[in-house]
């Protein structure tokens, strides 16, 4: 496997060793020695989740104020921009973001770790999207940023405006919103 960071170097792009011919392809999605030293860090994950969205659906900017959780993301079926934003004020990269596309056919994934908000904008006309989180989801800790933040300047790779949930179209700007220290 390939681990390159990104502009905020915690954030990692993966690119798996594919071996395809005429039959179709294979590749091994998650090994947890490689992916531990891809990250240079140990990493437990408890919960695997799966979720499917139409074009142009936005989902996020999600985290947990309390019980935060790193995630290893991907799709398996059509094509998604995905957005990391740093909010840990400690940080030199607070408030600063990166996106990469993800898809079905790149077969690439990205590790998220906990501190940073996290969504996707889908490109394809349907998207699944699967992630491990190294911890549970805690509804009461669930807490969103605004996708459309004029702070943050996000380039989601869309020319009309995104669907999104009633409760993401109520996220808070980074200036109001809870961030880790």
């Amino acid at each position: 496997m390939k681990a390159t960071p990104l502009t905020i170097p915690e954030v990692v792009l993966i690119e798996p060793q594919v071996f395809g011919d005429d039959r179709g392809f294979f590749f091994e999605c998650f090994n947890q020695a490689k992916f531990e030293s891809a990250i240079g860090r140990q990493v437990q994950f408890v919960q695997d989740n799966h979720s499917r969205s139409s074009k142009n659906v936005l989902r996020g900017l999600h985290y947990q104020i309390q019980q935060p959780q790193g995630k290893l993301v991907r799709v398996v079926l059509g094509a998604v921009f995905d957005v990391a934003v740093d909010i840990r004020r400690s940080s030199p990269t607070f408030g600063q973001y990166c996106g990469v596309e993800l898809s079905a056919e790149n077969k690439r994934m990205l590790w998220v770790p906990e501190g940073f908000a996290h969504g996707f904008v889908v490109l394809s006309d349907t998207a699944d999207f699967l992630y491990k989180t190294t911890d549970y989801w805690y509804p009461a800790y669930e807490r969103c940023l605004r996708w459309d933040d004029p702070s943050l300047v996000i380039d989601w790779q869309i020319s009309t405006p995104p669907l999104v949930s009633a409760k993401d179209a109520q996220g808070k700007t980074l200036h109001e919103a809870q961030c880790f220290l």
